[in-house]
């Protein structure tokens, strides 16, 4: 009989060669019964005990770093650590880095195997629903230094990557709808229609597992089709950081006590808000997608956002390309996801207030 399309592996083209994305869903058990020799795994934490008994000789081999999986986990400052585990257990350029865990986890090793030994390969098995459906694929890493979040980074994609839809059982909802928010985000970016889609099925989302997986590959496939002609961010792939500037302000602003997913979904509805009032879009995307979007951050609605922080934060945000503006990614009259520079000045100032203060709980 023919392969299930949902279980097709996807080839991903990058600047090293292609890489596979397979997906299994006893992926972990099948590393568990053959594990490489000359892998050094680096997993969360949490996950090694959640999974214990299910990756017993993973956890026993020579070369295992646990890591609890927080923000400041990859901050620059945490590396020196590492990388002396890795040095201490003899790693060489022919060894393996095995990455078992979420973003986090994710951006910790794709650092490593870039820099150590002047590049190493990894593999990556993603736990959580952002992983899965978005960040495992793209080649990115984002490091911490200092009060600087993601200024450090390279583009090296993991060997291969194994989604195991297992993983998903065992996450709490507010994780579920944090990777529900990117990939919210990726169907924004196909089209108001394939938004619209996801949004009519966002219920589902919890309820029916095959629904899900539909999503999270067909998020994936959206995302390959940009990573691929634009794998070093240059171009329209720039697109995806959709939600990010007002969502990356908004975690720094309240010390990433919103998951970043969360924050990104408050972040493609404060980006439509903005675009409304700024009339680079229309009222009517804002009002079409504000009621999937509030959705999936209920709970988070009056979480105070201090002004004063979140406007220091969006300064600082990396894509902005003087200090007199700040570069953002907004919906057109089309509900057409585009990058475009703003003044940074007192309207755009009061336009994030008024969200802040009233837009998310409207």
């Amino acid at each position: 009989m023919p392969e299930p399309p949902m279980s097709k592996p996807m080839v991903i083209e990058s600047h090293t060669g292609p890489y596979q994305v397979n997906f299994e869903q006893d992926a972990l058990e099948v590393l568990d019964r053959d594990v490489p020799e000359s892998a050094h795994f680096i997993i969360d934490s949490r996950v090694a005990e959640i999974y214990r008994s299910r990756m017993a000789n993973i956890l026993a081999a020579p070369s295992v770093l646990l890591i609890e999986a927080r923000e400041n986990a990859k901050s620059l400052e945490k590396f020196p650590a590492y990388v002396d585990h890795l040095v201490t257990h003899r790693v060489r350029r022919d060894h393996v880095l095995i990455a078992i865990g979420g973003g986090i986890i994710q951006d910790v090793t794709c650092f490593l195997s870039a820099t150590l030994l002047r590049g190493i390969d990894w593999r990556f098995l993603p736990t959580t629903l952002l992983a899965q459906a978005d960040s495992c694929i793209g080649s990115k890493s984002s490091i911490n230094c200092g009060n600087a979040k993601n200024i450090l980074g390279t583009f090296t994609p993991p060997r291969k990557v194994f989604i195991a839809a297992k993983f998903l059982e065992t996450l709490d909802e507010r994780d579920v709808r944090s990777g529900v928010g990117e990939m919210m985000k990726v169907h924004a970016i196909e089209s108001p229609e394939a938004f619209d889609r996801i949004a009519g099925d966002y219920a589902r989302l919890f309820t029916d597992p095959e629904t899900m997986q539909h999503y999270v590959r067909r998020a994936l496939e959206v995302k390959k089709s940009y990573i691929e002609p634009d794998e070093f961010d240059r171009r329209e792939r720039q697109v995806f950081n959709y939600g990010h500037s007002f969502g990356h302000a908004i975690e720094a602003a309240t010390d990433f006590a919103i998951p970043h997913g969360i924050a990104v979904t408050i972040g493609m509805d404060m980006a439509n808000y903005a675009s409304m009032r700024l009339e680079v879009g229309s009222e009517s995307h804002f009002i079409r997608m504000h009621p999937a979007l509030r959705a999936n951050y209920r709970g988070f609605e009056d979480h105070s956002v201090p002004a004063e922080k979140f406007m220091a934060a969006i300064a600082k945000d990396k894509k902005n390309t003087d200090a007199n503006s700040v570069s953002l990614i907004l919906p057109g009259r089309d509900g057409r996801i585009a990058k475009g520079a703003y003044p940074n000045d007192e309207i755009f100032h009061g336009i994030c207030a008024d969200y802040l203060d009233r837009g998310r709980a409207a």
